[in-house]
């Protein structure tokens, strides 16, 4: 792997106007980098506001999953790196991400967590996630996971569930190899800790992990998560 080595950036949309302008500029300036938006069917300003920009935008059912696919499949880069709307990239990222794939039996990678509000309550879910990535091996999707298209393809690309699906690919990757964990932070938006609050989702997240552990199907998790999110709102 060298410097040249480009990197597609995959971020998959779903009404995320107030965000996308944001995720698209943390991508900049940087060399042989495209980013790829996926929208699964938004009703605002999304797509418009991607396409003013200059980035490939395309269009797919919505799911993360399936979106996320999508974009892989679209996608020309050597790495790919799936960003969430409402996640921005430090500085420098191209190069830390090249940095730690050529460490030797590493297959995938992440970032550590910032969340972009003061809340001390919030400082005890990063360390609590930066831990579980670093000893357990188990960054999530907002920690901007990437890996080598060859690798992606090779385990069979995100599953595909209704939720759960970047805790399911990382179970599969690390079945081949190490997941490198960036000390540098990506920072992720505070919305659904302080919409439900901290201690709700924290609870709510961990639920759904031993349920999915115990075999309750993705769907029904699915549908317990958003009737617990929408009767917060």
């Amino acid at each position: 792997m060298t410097s040249s080595v480009s990197i597609s950036i995959i971020i998959a949309t779903l009404n995320e106007a107030g965000n996308i302008a944001a995720a698209i500029a943390c991508t900049q300036p940087s060399t042989n980098v495209e980013v790829i938006v996926v929208d699964g069917g938004s009703q605002d300003e999304t797509v418009s506001i991607a396409e003013s920009l200059g980035v490939k935008v395309i269009s797919s059912i919505p799911g993360r999953a399936n979106q996320m696919n999508a974009g892989a499949m679209a996608a020309s880069g050597d790495i790919l790196l799936f960003l969430h709307a409402d996640t921005r990239l430090p500085p420098g990222f191209e190069q830390m991400i090249c940095t730690a794939l050529k460490q030797p039996g590493i297959v995938a990678g992440a970032f550590t967590l910032r969340i972009d509000a003061p809340h001390l309550a919030l400082r005890w879910v990063e360390w609590g996630v930066n831990v579980r990535s670093r000893f357990c091996q188990m960054p999530y999707g907002d920690q901007a996971i990437f890996l080598t298209k060859a690798v992606f393809q090779e385990i069979g690309q995100f599953p595909d569930l209704p939720i759960m699906e970047d805790f399911e690919l990382i179970r599969r990757l690390k079945l081949t190899g190490k997941i490198a964990i960036i000390q540098v932070p990506v920072v992720t938006s505070a919305r659904r800790w302080l919409r439900k609050g901290v201690f709700h989702t924290t609870l709510l997240n961990q639920i759904v992990i031993i349920a999915y552990f115990l075999g309750v199907s993705p769907e029904r998790l699915r549908s317990w998560y958003r009737r617990e999110k929408f009767r917060r709102i």
